[in-house]
């Protein structure tokens, strides 16, 4: 399948959709999940137009993976989780739902189980708070 470029991603990269941004350069966009499987849920997208992981130029998909890193790294200190979940998917047969290449960075605590996705909408002064708490350590 082509790439659709007015998938809802594409929209908040150009800025037509409001997201809870955590960092940004030319290449790569992070993002708060609105509707979050843990507390601190982060969305990293390419900008460049790929459905997935199947069709990124490979120096693309660098460059989006060494942000992921970044982020994960700076959720899992600044929100104080014990480690990381890094999920990805490719296709509906993968789970994917929206067509444009993203990762996500769920913090995660011993002990505390992921909530459903797309199940419960965050209140959006937790996202802002947490997108700030991330972002402060992405500088």
């Amino acid at each position: 399948m082509a790439y659709d470029p007015d998938n809802i991603f594409a929209k908040i990269l150009r800025g037509e959709l409001p997201a809870h941004k955590v960092y940004e350069d030319d290449a790569t966009l992070a993002f708060m999940d609105i509707m979050p499987i843990s507390r601190g849920h982060v969305l990293v997208l390419s900008k460049a137009p790929a459905r997935n992981i199947l069709d990124i130029d490979a120096a693309d998909l660098a460059r989006v993976v060494a942000v992921v890193q970044r982020v994960a790294r700076a959720a899992k200190e600044a929100l104080g989780a014990d480690g990381v979940t890094i999920q990805q998917f490719n296709e509906p047969a993968g789970g994917q739902t929206v067509f444009h290449l993203h990762f996500h960075v769920v913090p995660r605590w011993e002990g505390q189980p992921l909530r459903p996705h797309g199940a419960i909408k965050a209140d959006p002064a937790d996202l802002k708070r947490d997108a700030e708490q991330i972002a402060a350590l992405l500088v």
